[in-house]
């Protein structure tokens, strides 16, 4: 029953997280295609691009909304259902959240009001100024929420407390400044670029389909392919970069993202196609292209990226010391006070501490760690591998649908430049079924991160299954369906209120003049 309330609020964060993140990706790149929209128009001061400012700004705001009501859910699914991770960590995992609501979504929050309603209040900089702002909010936003993402990737500047339990921070700018965090930051808005750029393209691909707002739809594609292009190509090598951390970080999910199940001579080949099984523990019909792995995950000809059976061995060897610091938080716990701990606990548990949580991998097995079998810490460290087919298939999937995404922008971009946009229209039937593509990829770039990192929500630090609440099967299955229904109606919702203002498009829009004089001024006098 354990296992099952673990799939369970598995499967409820996983189901509401990626739909949460069916909005994220358009928001970030949006609002930043919009906030350049507006800065043509100011510096042109050509109504069209008002006009595109404010159709596309309104497609923005649409899909902000509801970006904000399924974030809030996720928000109280740690403490509904990760009780004991947030207690475990939420020293540490809750400053990032918090500051992120003080200082990005309340900046994002409060321009947005502005931008929508102060078109005719504010002066064209001071409008633009707001636009700029939202841009900032929202991607400022997502760099808090992957700073706390990726101390769970990579916990570094923290310490396990044995007196109280949980982990406390040490280095908050160790915190702040991960290497895993920054790149996942990096690699997540340049995907955002790129879906914004797709969505802004494949709309107005639609629009010259039907020959409607030609020049709106051309100005647009030749932003949209300008910027997507650039953000596509930013993808391709900041998620060079990320590959690069998972093997100083997370080698057991590089080792099975490639399936190699055996560490090979250095620089290791890269698995373009193949069949993992993972009870055979092998590759069926794999496909090598020799050197290319090596210099991704290494950057050298000459390190050695290490195979899934010797990084389980490895985990073996880490358990039996993990089993030893539980051992010492057991006698440190045993004296309820920190003067009368035995200098030896203390000190054993300083040594090996750091595996404590590689122990509690042990805790689905037998409820002591220190009375696991052999058998049991083999299980336990086979346990360590993460599901490597989908992890395979999924990593080749959103790579492939990459490819694609710069090979499209690249045509836009030469055809914008040629300013033969509307000349083949089976390029722009591609551009408009090509829409969905990077959300496509970014879903699988999001089920890659964190299904590698299983069986650990916190990276070698706190397994899945330790971390969640004691809840009832059938409480999370009627959440679950509850989330289901909700989440149903609120994308119906969404995309009918998208097509809906697709179909109808931008609306005729007038500057007012930029100075409003009395009818009895002796300016209209003269005049």
């Amino acid at each position: 029953m354990d296992l099952d309330i673990v799939a369970l609020s598995r499967l409820q964060f996983a189901m509401t997280a990626l739909y949460h993140f069916l909005f994220v990706p358009l928001t970030l790149g949006l609002s930043i295609v919009v906030a350049i929209m507006e800065t043509v128009y100011v510096m042109t001061g050509r109504p069209i691009w008002r006009q595109m400012t404010k159709f596309w700004g309104a497609l923005f705001g649409i899909n902000f909304v509801l970006g904000v009501a399924t974030g809030l859910v996720m928000e109280f699914q740690f403490g509904m259902n990760w009780s004991y991770y947030s207690h475990y960590v939420g020293d540490i995992f809750g400053a990032p959240l918090a500051i992120e609501g003080l200082m990005a979504f309340f900046l994002e929050a409060t321009f947005v009001g502005l931008f929508f309603f102060g078109w005719d209040k504010l002066s064209r900089v001071g409008h633009l100024a707001t636009a700029w702002a939202v841009a900032i909010g929202s991607n400022f936003s997502a760099l808090w929420i992957l700073i706390a993402n990726g101390w769970m990737q990579n916990p570094v500047g923290s310490a396990f407390n044995p007196q109280t339990m949980r982990m406390e921070v040490t280095d908050f700018g160790a915190v702040l400044f991960n290497p895993v965090a920054q790149a996942k930051f990096v690699h997540t808005v340049s995907a955002g670029y790129v879906t914004a750029s797709m969505f802004v393209l494949g709309v107005s691909a639609w629009y010259l389909l039907k020959g409607r707002h030609i020049d709106l739809a051309k100005r647009s594609m030749t932003v949209a392919a300008s910027f997507g292009l650039a953000s596509a190509l930013s993808v391709v090598v900041l998620g060079d970069e990320s590959g690069y951390l998972s093997t100083e970080h997370q080698k057991m999910k590089l080792a099975s993202i490639e399936a190699m199940w055996n560490t090979e001579p250095a620089p290791a080949a890269f698995t373009a196609f193949g069949f993992p099984d993972q009870q055979a523990r092998e590759t069926h019909f794999a496909v090598h292209v020799p050197i290319v792995m090596g210099l991704i995950g290494t950057r050298s000809l000459t390190t050695e990226i290490p195979g899934i059976n010797q990084l389980v061995e490895n985990a073996k060897a880490r358990i039996r010391e993990g089993i030893a610091a539980y051992d010492a938080l057991q006698k440190i716990r045993a004296t309820g006070s920190t003067a009368a701990i035995p200098p030896d606990a203390r000190r054993s548990f300083d040594d090996v501490g750091h595996q404590l949580g590689y122990a509690l991998l042990l805790k689905r097995y037998v409820d002591d760690p220190r009375q696991a079998t052999p058998e049991q810490i083999e299980r336990a460290a086979w346990d360590t591998v993460p599901g490597v087919a989908p992890l395979f298939w999924s990593f080749r999937v959103m790579v492939a649908i990459g490819l694609f995404l710069i090979a499209i922008m690249a045509t836009f971009f030469v055809l914008s430049a040629r300013r033969t946009l509307d000349r083949r229209r089976w390029l722009l039937k591609i551009a408009v079924y090509a829409i969905p593509l990077p959300w496509i990829a970014a879903e699988l770039g999001w089920f890659v991160a964190e299904f590698g990192r299983q069986p650990w929500i916190i990276e070698g630090v706190l397994p899945t299954a330790a971390a969640v609440s004691n809840l009832g099967a059938g409480t999370l299955l009627l959440t679950i369906l509850g989330f289901a229904l909700l989440y149903t109606v609120l994308f119906v919702i969404e995309m009918g209120l998208m097509l809906r203002g697709i179909r109808k498009g931008p609306e005729p829009d007038r500057e007012p003049p930029a100075t409003l004089v009395a009818p009895n001024s002796p300016l209209v006098a003269a005049e």
